[in-house]
């Protein structure tokens, strides 16, 4: 070994020394030949083999042939290649032979390392004991050493420390006694990195000491509070231009409790208006438990007016998922004596409703996946008639982001209502949809039915991290007993998305109709928009 190392210092000055343009690099044993610009390159070339397991690499000859320099070296033996022995313990735990042969030791005993890493021994290490040669190459025998095997113990929040201490109970409660893994690393990782209300400021570190493993999270506050504006243009039943509008204010998280407010207000283009408040507080008393309270108010110009109050309480399964248990108040008063289809009722009841929300990774998209299930048992009485009814609700909402490679995305979204009564619906009690975040190519509220159901499916393309253009079709169908109405209906259209300085600009062209309708150019929506998160 010191000869080899003197012959490659004498071999730099040597070379170093040169002027010629080319230099050979001949293996004596293969007769293979590099080619290389200058002396530097060569002596890298003699240094990179016996760095890479040729460690008795040896220069045979140097000698000059015109205007180039043929070095001549053999590499010696391939310390990588070796007969392997393992002992008994190790051969049983690995389930392989006790013996074998192996062209890559240096890969070998990674991998045998990183097995012994993914079940929690996370300071383990392979020792090799050199037992001489076997038909001419090395064998060598490999023993592990564990250490202590390593479960997670503990978190400890850095950064935004205000964090609710439940949703840290949460964290501990998924992964603690869990092995500290790669892949376990990688899960808490994934639960934070899109999280709604905090963010990773950077990758977890870990504290070992003799008896414990704490996680270390450096968390930072989201901005997520939000305004979010949009109007729209189009011609209502009369066929007169009209312009509608959606105000929508959502505070979050302003004590620190993940808690939120939200202020909705918007208008239809047939002088409708839905004004919704609603508030959230999580982690109840430090538990898992959370209220929630709506308040809906819908008033069709001098008509009626429809009031529903929903209090329920629920309960996170995860970060992403609720259960619940509500309430329903509501009542309607028709103003108008002439509004046959309409009655005046009150209705009672009590459901259960269920949540999960992924958040996504693209900035631009709401959420990767959203699910929401309900279903509400009601007893309505009406006023007049002196009548009640037995009622029951059911909603269902379903949608997800799909990758498909590139820059080209896939959202599919469906939606599915019913309300089933003993008794004839009255008009002013159907389900309502329609509108920018429904059936586009419609009217805000504009469809009614006591059942419907649609699907969409959108293609997005991402111009860049910043914006995305937006092609969909739309296809849905509603019942309405009270009308003798039973319509299949389909829309279209195209739009694009795109950051500003202010937040997300949102702007989209739509039409739709029913099947056996024709198209009609004054029926297209227009609809711009504008999301801005402090």
């Amino acid at each position: 070994m010191k000869s080899a190392v003197v012959f490659l210092i004498f071999l730099t000055s040597v070379l170093f020394q040169a002027q010629e343009r080319e230099f050979w690099l001949i293996d004596t044993e293969t007769q293979q030949k590099k080619i290389v610009k200058d002396s530097v390159s060569a002596v890298k070339f003699l240094d990179s083999l016996s760095k890479n397991h040729f460690i008795f690499t040896e220069l045979k000859n140097v000698k000059k042939v015109g205007l180039r320099t043929e070095i001549y070296y053999d590499k010696g033996q391939n310390f990588n290649e070796a007969f392997v022995q393992l002992s008994d313990s190790l051969s049983s735990e690995l389930k392989i032979e006790k013996q074998f042969y192996t062209r890559n030791l240096d890969s070998l005993k990674k991998e045998i390392n990183k097995k012994y890493i993914d079940q929690g021994f996370a300071f383990s290490r392979i020792q090799s004991k050199y037992l001489g040669k076997q038909n001419g190459k090395q064998k060598v025998e490999l023993t592990v050493v564990k250490d202590q095997k390593r479960l997670i113990d503990g978190f400890v929040i850095r950064g935004y420390e205000k964090v609710p201490s439940r949703f840290v109970k949460n964290i501990e409660k998924e992964f603690r006694g869990k092995k500290y893994d790669e892949k376990n690393l990688l899960a808490i990782n994934r639960s934070l990195q899109n999280h709604t209300f905090v963010s990773l400021e950077r990758p977890p570190q870990t504290l070992f000491t003799r008896d414990s493993t704490n996680i270390y999270l450096f968390l930072q506050k989201k901005k997520v509070n939000s305004f979010d504006g949009i109007v729209g243009f189009g011609n209502d039943k009369s066929e007169k231009f009209t312009f509608n509008g959606t105000l929508n204010l959502n505070f979050k998280n302003i004590f620190n409790g993940f808690e939120s407010i939200s202020l909705f207000w918007q208008r239809n283009p047939d002088r409708g208006q839905t004004f919704d408040l609603q508030t959230d507080i999580p982690y109840l008393f430090k538990s898992n438990v959370g209220v929630n309270m709506n308040l809906n108010i819908y008033r069709q110009d001098s008509t009626y007016a429809n009031v529903k109050i929903l209090p329920a309480v629920y309960y996170h399964l995860n970060n992403r998922q609720k259960i619940g248990l509500r309430g329903t108040f509501e009542t309607s008063t028709v103003m108008d004596s002439l509004y046959i289809q309409g009655k005046d009722y009150s209705k009672k009841g009590i459901g259960i409703w269920y949540d999960y929300t992924e958040p996504t990774e693209i900035e631009l998209f709401l959420y990767k996946t959203r699910i929401r299930a309900e279903a509400d048992l009601l007893s309505t009485h009406y006023s007049k008639e002196e009548i009640t009814a037995g009622q029951t609700r059911y909603f269902l909402l379903a949608e997800r982001n799909f990758y498909l490679g590139g820059r080209h995305y896939l959202n599919i979204k469906g939606e599915s209502a019913l309300l089933n009564s003993e008794n004839e619906l009255s008009t002013n009690e159907l389900l309502r949809f329609g509108g920018w975040n429904s059936m586009r190519g419609f009217n805000e509220e504009s469809l009614f039915a006591d059942f419907y159901y649609y699907g969409k499916a959108e293609y997005r393309y991402l111009v860049s991290n910043q914006a995305f253009f937006d092609t969909f079709l739309q296809y849905g169908e509603l019942s309405s007993k009270a009308l003798g109405l039973r319509p299949k209906l389909y829309s279209f259209g195209l739009g694009f998305n795109f950051f500003l300085p202010i937040g997300l600009m949102s702007f989209q062209i739509s039409n739709g109709s029913e099947f056996g309708n024709e198209i009609r150019f004054s029926d297209t929506k227009i609809h711009w928009g504008i999301l801005t998160r402090f």
